[in-house]
């Protein structure tokens, strides 16, 4: 999403990640994931919306809102979102597939779009945890499907707007004071029925993507990073942090160690053993 979160931050949400299907699925749940996401930078109002909202940008000049997506009405929320946590535990009982049940729930809250940030984030946690909740990846093994995702980020956009674009001209608005929208119709049968042929289709090509590329990829790094950090610790006596930044610097640079790293990390290394 653009945004470069501090490491405290990023380090928690990883972890959250890493305890997904542990937790049932409830509002407070998702409460919790948001306070992890939003970390310091508190909003106004945290939780479900009391309030519109969309997903766009305000004209330069007027400031009037430009959506390409109009979030579902707040009046609608709490049986919409009620709706959504009953589906997920009827489906996870019913024994449904699991990778249809995360595309359901997942796109179906970010379509709801019931806070005011933090939805895509928590979307996608919601995919690796009805995958883990449902038996189809193991507890504590990170299943990075998120990954697969961001190699196709154009793809993703594509999808989450094979939802909004149609819609858009079904919902009536106004521009409110603020800037906002005001939603003039009823709408919240538009976030309640809906084919998801689309987005369940590209879930599975991004299970397909994890399972055939992005772990074996991951796994033959971490295996060749093992060999590395025994050959360097049999070869020179470094702290474990400097054995990682070391691989990590001879990694991006082609297995070349540049002269300023060097002089800023390891001036004590001499040249044979360089």
């Amino acid at each position: 999403e653009g945004e470069y979160p501090p490491n405290m931050r990023a380090r928690n949400w990883g972890k959250a990640i890493g305890l997904s299907g542990k937790t049932p699925l409830s509002l407070e749940e998702i409460e919790r994931l948001q306070e992890i996401v939003i970390g310091n930078k508190k909003l106004r109002n945290m939780g479900i919306r009391k309030g519109e909202g969309f997903i766009g940008e305000h004209d330069r000049e007027t400031f009037t809102p430009m959506p390409d997506h109009i979030s579902a009405s707040a009046k609608d929320l709490p049986s919409l979102m009620d709706g959504l946590l009953e589906t997920n535990a009827v489906l996870q009982a019913a024994g449904y597939d699991p990778v249809l049940a995360a595309a359901t729930i997942a796109f179906g809250f970010v379509f709801i779009h019931p806070l005011s940030d933090g939805n895509g984030r928590i979307h996608r946690y919601f995919i690796h945890h009805i995958l883990t909740r449902m038996g189809y990846t193991k507890r504590g093994v990170i299943f990075p499907v998120s990954s697969a995702i961001l190699d196709r980020i154009d793809e993703y956009q594509d999808v989450l707007e094979d939802f909004s674009s149609p819609r858009i001209d079904l919902i009536q608005w106004k521009e409110t004071l603020d800037h906002n929208v005001e939603i003039l119709n009823e709408t919240g049968d538009l976030y309640r029925y809906f084919d998801l042929t689309k987005q369940a289709e590209f879930i599975y090509s991004c299970v397909a993507d994890t399972i055939e590329k992005i772990i074996p990829e991951e796994l033959d790094y971490l295996e060749k990073y093992d060999h590395l950090t025994q050959f360097i610790n049999n070869h020179i006596t470094l702290p474990d942090h400097e054995v990682d930044l070391l691989i990590k610097f001879l990694n991006q640079n082609q297995g070349k160690l540049s002269k300023n790293k060097r002089v800023k990390h390891f001036e004590e290394l001499k040249d044979d053993e360089m």
